[in-house]
């Protein structure tokens, strides 16, 4: 059986962090929320309380059962989970006298105690919180400090039960990765196997389990999360797996055939479906990004559901579905308002009466690349920027037409290989051009032009919630500019986006 820790979710907006930060250490974890969380067993090493946007003193705040894990099992209250079992167990927490938001220095650290071993004395702390706590229960005891904060870490006596005001989690605690490992492996004693290698040996066997001889169709996308599954499901079943391909006519240019081709070479059998007609054909005079969403998911439903119908015993659709996607279904308050379709195939399981397999629903992003890299998948698929489903079609504002979207690929085309050849792909999280639906003066030659804009965007990110824009070279964003004016038809103008997210997004749609 896996070991675990467990972390119990009170909506903070820092509950995936403590969850890849626990994985970084090789150790598995699982986020639930604190009103529904599975049964406390022999494989649940440690638990973790997270923040929350509540405050303890709101009438609606959270209200954990605890019973069956503190006292009975090593526990890390973090923020609202530090504050929460000192006012619910006999302590006070009061607002502070001013927000304690931003960063802190340790003062006073308790060496003795073992969840702050190998911390250095004014460790930089990320504190994020309006209530603080005043007094503390009788058998708790401070085990840290810092100028504003008295009681910034306490520890329970008699129990393995410590608590902690700050953020472990987040980049600015410079030891917050020390101290979890503290937590995870000398309190918990979690052993670190959880590596890409053992997720492989151990998924492979359970999918051979799950699917025996049975049928499985996937729907590629090219990118890495589908790509990974269509490997490890291969692994498993090899021949009984059939993926699919399509070209809505909104991928970069070349993406069809060159994808195409890497997943023959990795040994997939793939069906490659160009249904580009289908998709332009549908999308005309379409300007309403949400209805192009919508008319792309649709038909692309549409196309995979004819091609699936024509293979022969099919019982399984397999899906790229990854860990943010689960924990944003079953999300403290109830499933999200708005649950983003995974891969493009939201939709397909009730309109397919097949069953479902999700191989990677326990892996955040980065685990995927890894895991993928255990797979032998080539780095230029592994490290392929993310690329949004709909594709160019919320790209290019406006309505769509073949014409656009020749243009659009043309531009980025330049712009992704220039990024490539000037060593700087790897440095971006995610780039491409965005074809806006402005027309500008411009001169070519001795003859003036009317013609279109197109807006470069490079931002840097580790998970796509927040972005800031690339500083790329002046000497980089002048050759592609210049490049892009004079091979493309159509252009005559080249911007570059400097919007961090918040408050823009990284599309434009």
């Amino acid at each position: 059986m896996q070991e675990k820790i467990l972390i119990l979710d009170f909506g903070s907006q820092y509950t995936q962090l403590i969850g890849r930060k626990i994985r970084e250490l090789n150790i598995y974890c699982e986020i639930h929320p604190f009103n529904h969380h599975p049964e406390i067993d022999e494989t649940v090493k440690g638990v973790i309380l997270s923040g929350s946007p509540y405050s303890v003193r709101d009438e609606e705040a959270p209200h954990p059962d605890l019973t069956e894990i503190k006292g009975k099992l090593p526990v890390l209250g973090i923020c609202y989970g530090a504050q929460y079992m000192a006012h619910y167990f006999g302590g006070e927490v009061a607002p502070s006298n001013s927000r304690e938001y931003g960063r802190a220095k340790l003062g006073f650290v308790d060496q003795s105690c073992a969840l702050f071993k190998s911390i250095t004395p004014h460790s930089q702390v990320w504190m994020s919180h309006g209530d603080t706590i005043v007094k503390l229960p009788e058998n708790y005891k401070v085990v840290a400090s810092t100028e504003d904060v008295n009681f910034a870490a306490y520890k329970i006596d008699g129990e393995q039960t410590y608590a902690i005001q700050f953020h472990p989690e987040v980049y600015h605690t410079t030891e917050g990765q020390q101290l979890l490992k503290n937590f995870a492996v000398d309190i918990c004693g979690c052993d670190q196997s959880w590596t890409p290698d053992s997720f492989v040996e151990t998924t492979v066997k359970e999918l051979k389990a799950k699917l025996g001889n049975d049928k499985v169709v996937l729907g590629l996308s090219g990118g890495v999360d589908s790509s990974v599954t269509g490997v490890l499901l291969n692994e498993a079943i090899g021949k009984n797996l059939t993926c699919i391909f399509v070209d809505n006519g909104l991928l970069r240019k070349n993406e069809f055939e060159s994808v195409l081709h890497s997943y023959e070479d990795m040994g997939l059998n793939v069906i490659g479906v160009d249904a580009r007609q289908k998709f332009w054909d549908d999308l005309k005079g379409i300007t309403d990004p949400e209805q192009k969403r919508k008319i792309i998911g649709r038909n692309f439903i549409e196309v995979f559901d004819v091609e699936a119908q024509k293979l022969k015993d099919v019982k399984w659709l397999a899906q790229g579905t990854i860990y943010p996607d689960v924990i944003e279904s079953v999300s403290v308050n109830g499933p999200s308002a708005t649950i983003k379709s995974h891969h493009n195939v939201g939709g397909l399981p009730e309109k397919m009466n097949l069953k479902i397999v999700e191989p990677l629903r326990l892996l955040f992003k980065d685990e995927v690349r890894r895991v993928g890299k255990a797979l032998n998948i080539k780095h230029e698929l592994l490290g392929r920027h993310p690329f949004p489903g709909p594709g160019l079609g919320i790209r290019i504002l406006g309505d769509v037409t073949p014409d656009k979207v020749r243009m659009l690929q043309e531009a980025d085309s330049i712009f992704i290989n220039g990024l490539r050849s000037w060593d700087l792909y790897d440095k971006v999280w995610q780039a491409g051009v965005v074809l806006l639906p402005i027309q500008s003066v411009g001169v070519m030659g001795d003859e003036r032009t009317y013609e279109n804009t197109v807006a470069l965007r490079a931002v840097a990110s580790t998970d796509g919630m927040t972005a800031d824009w690339v500083h790329l070279p002046y000497e980089f964003l002048a050759k592609m500019s210049n490049e892009i004016i004079n091979k493309v038809r159509g252009i005559n103008r080249v911007v570059y986006d400097i919007s961090s997210k918040p408050p823009a997004t990284i599309e434009w749609e």
